[in-house]
């Protein structure tokens, strides 16, 4: 996991549409209550409408979830529309594409299935690569 003070003294930080934010990448989106707030979070966390309210307390910059096979009435990525509410960036990708609940997979090897306005004016798509987006810097 990466620490959002850490990431602010030096450690790794995601740049997108000439934006930056401090990265933190956690199993739980209920990691980044506390020390997500600003921060772009990666989490292993479904998409669902719980993890936005959880991603809405941690004052997220910006969040990825796992699409979680989307679900019964895209139960899987409903918070992407709360978040699209709140003006948060947010975006799932295919849970073929990265283990659920396991982050440092939706970052390594995330490939995105939905996203909101918000994340797509940052240029986030279907298809493209959760590294490919949020570029290290």
């Amino acid at each position: 996991m990466h620490d959002p003070e850490a990431a602010r003294e030096g450690g790794l930080f995601v740049a997108v549409a000439g934006r930056r934010w401090p990265l933190l990448v956690v199993d739980s989106i209920t990691e980044a209550i506390g020390r997500g707030a600003g921060c772009a979070v990666v989490s292993g966390s479904h998409g669902g409408a719980s993890a936005a309210r959880f991603a809405l307390e941690a004052r997220v910059a910006l969040a990825v979830f796992n699409d979680a096979g989307v679900g019964r009435d895209a139960a899987g990525i409903a918070g992407l529309d709360a978040l699209q509410r709140e003006g948060v960036p947010a975006c799932a990708v295919r849970h073929d594409s990265a283990r659920i609940g396991d982050a440092h997979s939706t970052w390594d090897d995330g490939v995105i299935s939905h996203a909101n306005a918000a994340a797509v004016a940052l240029g986030a798509r279907a298809g493209l690569a959760v590294r490919a987006w949020l570029r290290p810097v």
